[in-house]
């Protein structure tokens, strides 16, 4: 069992109690054990996800161990809706703490195998849309006297993937904009780390999958590839995320937090 998926107890353990922290593509995966996890450690977790079931249902299941959460359907593409979710956020409680922004696309290929819309898909969700959401919290955060903005990269943001050209391009850009981020909004107070997974066993890898040529070669790539010959789980990358939201990492900014069992090695 990991710090994240372990109640509240212990002094050392971050606490998140009085925070308030929205999560965006929470319905499964890494998204969802951030938020489950810093919904567990105190703080009021706003879950969303494109498909407002599973983000239902992440509540649900913190419902289930005696923490509450709310839900909301979220189209991150959608300016509009991304600003008025963080708005109706700060309405209800007050002030918002930290956003952590995940929610993403994967394309597999190489420069003559992407399509167009997969390349443009891919800068939508893998870089605007953590535009857009860092633009529409970041008065929210000045004004509350500072905030910790987590955006998802990859490892592929501090390395090249073979063949995954739409991917590993708008993964560096941003990590790019969240040092750019991080140098603007320091005096401020507001910090903004990239997240960087390396294989965590989630669905997302299933660009992964089919380049490789199925499961059985992805798990092979994995255990002799990986240094520490394993992947990753989402209780791990829980831990990495309740720390960059907590005060354990206070004098931390601009930082890739990459995860991946020595792969970038």
């Amino acid at each position: 069992m990991t710090l994240a998926e372990t109640p509240f107890s212990a002094p050392h353990f971050p606490t998140l109690k009085g925070r308030v922290a929205l999560v965006t593509g929470a319905g499964s995966g890494i998204g969802r054990a951030g938020a489950m996890a810093m919904a567990r450690h105190g703080a009021k977790v706003v879950v969303t996800d494109l498909d407002a079931d599973k983000a239902a249902q992440v509540v649900e299941a913190l419902k289930s161990e005696g923490v509450s959460a709310t839900s909301a359907g979220l189209d991150v593409t959608d300016d509009k809706a991304v600003s008025a979710e963080i708005d109706r956020t700060v309405k209800t409680y007050g002030h918002i703490d930290v956003l952590h922004s995940h929610a993403g696309y994967q394309v597999e290929g190489n420069l003559e195998q992407v399509p167009l819309e997969g390349l443009d898909l891919s800068w939508k969700l893998n870089v605007r849309s953590h535009f857009v959401a860092a633009r529409a919290v970041v008065g929210h955060m000045r004004a509350h006297g500072g905030g910790s903005v987590i955006i998802t990269s990859s490892n592929s943001g501090v390395q090249y993937d073979r063949e995954m050209i739409a991917y590993a391009t708008t993964k560096h850009a941003v990590v790019a904009m969240t040092r750019q981020m991080a140098a603007d909004y320091a005096k401020d107070n507001i910090r903004f780390n990239s997240l960087c997974p390396g294989f965590i066993d989630t669905p997302f890898n299933a660009g992964f999958e089919t380049q490789m040529g199925g499961r059985e070669k992805l798990e092979r790539y994995v255990s002799k590839t990986i240094p520490m010959g394993r992947w990753g789980t989402t209780g791990e990358m829980a831990d990495s995320i309740l720390f960059l939201a907590s005060d354990m990492s206070t004098f931390m900014t601009g930082h890739a937090l990459v995860i991946d069992g020595g792969e970038c090695i």
